[in-house]
């Protein structure tokens, strides 16, 4: 059954516009407790990042869930994962998460987590769909949900992520610079690091409720490879608006993608015969990344764009690590979802076991050219499932001889065909993409 309000991960918008109003928090706030509430009385957590509108939407949704019935305990500025982790440890009936994740201050969003700390089951989506469009009532004044705050959260939650590494650990001596994005992770982030003995630099720390991820975090680090530079540091950290992705920088000022922090880990993990299984990536995973795995004789498939299909993937596998280039990365190992703080914790320990720098490390996957050419359309016939496209895609892909690849797909927000070719040669990559590109715009003119 289709979502009426759910998307691929969560409800999300700009503030003011249908439906990330403080009218259908209020709802959805109701109908998520009256949902949970159907389990027996439930317990919700709220979280959120540092965005303005948080608060208003916290307000309306705390509201919703006591006409429910639902019991209220807010954490205030949290790290999306630290939710799914808190939602566990109280043995809540759910979690909800007020974030939009990397996007900008004016938009917003709810995510839910389940009581295990992992995506909603799609039955209790489509209840509380069901229930938003049906009357509102309140429950009976003695029933009505209670609020309290956990005013120890953030020290749970640090504790937490340190104890994803052995209890000896001590990265005393390593320098590094984190980039909260002004966002949920800026108080978090910098004590996790700095308690485990490295020498901390913090940018981007001093949220206004306007500047989330505005210039920085891991969709603008330049400001942070310039603070590498100059603080002659061995690497940065940057993370998102919520903090469940997370990119780093080495002490050269070159990005290292979510493909390569991925690889660091899988390898570290394999030469110490911690690796159940293999390794989920996406369909815009670099093929590097599949190559570099191939010679370590370790597993990868793909899962469609997004951390709900990796998790899936993985879940269906019983498989434990995977994730996307945008940084967006999970270590079932060690949690439920993405975590960029855990994330980027397997990366440091890689680094010291190996006895190796970031830009060392990097260097055991070549990241594969990748041309991508955007072809608008019109609508009507679907571009890709017309013969001319198929053959031509076919074609390249046969010239390529199994060290390159072709992804023809349709986005999600635009008239846009996205072309994507990548190989072993940048020239012949740019050519076959360009070559495919014409035969789209043909079928699309």
């Amino acid at each position: 059954m289709g979502r009426k309000y759910f998307g691929t991960d969560g409800i999300r918008g700009r503030v003011g516009d249908f439906p990330i109003t403080p009218e259908f928090m209020l709802k959805l706030g109701w109908a998520a407790g009256m949902a949970f509430r159907k389990q027996g009385k439930c317990r919700i957590l709220i979280g959120k990042d540092t965005r303005i509108s948080g608060y208003m939407f916290e307000s309306a949704l705390e509201a919703g869930l006591s006409a429910a019935g639902a019991d209220v305990m807010l954490l205030g500025p949290m790290p999306t994962p630290a939710i799914a982790y808190l939602t566990r440890t109280f043995q809540a009936e759910a979690g909800i998460v007020i974030s939009a994740s990397h996007n900008p201050h004016y938009d917003n969003g709810i995510k839910f987590f389940s009581g295990q700390g992992t995506k909603l089951p799609d039955e209790i989506e489509l209840m509380i769909e069901e229930l938003l469009d049906t009357p509102m009532t309140v429950v009976e004044s003695e029933q009505l949900g209670k609020v309290s705050r956990i005013n120890d959260a953030a020290g749970r939650y640090i504790e937490f992520c340190k104890s994803s590494v052995p209890t000896s650990t001590s990265f005393a001596g390593l320098k590094i610079v984190v980039d909260c994005a002004h966002g949920a992770a800026y108080k978090v982030a910098p004590s996790v690091f700095r308690e485990l003995g490295a020498q901390v630099t913090v940018l981007s720390a001093q949220p206004n409720g306007l500047n989330i991820n505005d210039a920085c975090g891991s969709t603008h680090v330049e400001a942070l490879q310039a603070e590498v530079l100059a603080q002659h540091a061995d690497l940065g950290i940057a993370f998102d608006g919520d903090a469940d992705r997370v990119l780093m920088i080495d002490h050269a000022g070159v990005v290292v993608d979510g493909d390569e922090l991925l690889f660091i880990i899988a390898r570290d993990l394999l030469e110490r015969g911690k690796l159940q299984g293999g390794v989920v990536g996406t369909l815009m995973s670099n093929l590097g990344l599949e190559l570099a795995l191939a010679d370590l004789d370790i597993p990868f498939v793909r899962a469609k764009v997004g951390d709900r299909y990796v998790i899936a993937e993985l879940l269906s596998r019983n498989w434990q690590l995977g994730g996307e280039n945008s940084g967006h990365l999970v270590c079932f190992q060690h949690t439920t979802t993405g975590d960029a703080i855990i994330a980027a914790l397997q990366v440091l320990m890689a680094l010291k076991r190996r006895e190796q720098t970031l830009g060392e490390a990097r260097l055991g996957m070549r990241k594969c050219p990748q041309v991508l050419v955007n072809v608008r359309f019109a609508g009507g016939v679907d571009p890709l499932e017309h013969p001319a496209v198929q053959d031509a895609s076919a074609r390249v892909t046969e010239q390529m001889g199994g060290r390159g690849r072709v992804l023809l797909r349709k986005s999600g927000t635009e008239p846009l065909v996205r072309v994507m070719v990548e190989g072993d040669d940048e020239t012949s990559v740019r050519a076959y993409a360009d070559e495919l590109a014409k035969v789209v715009a043909r079928v699309c003119a």
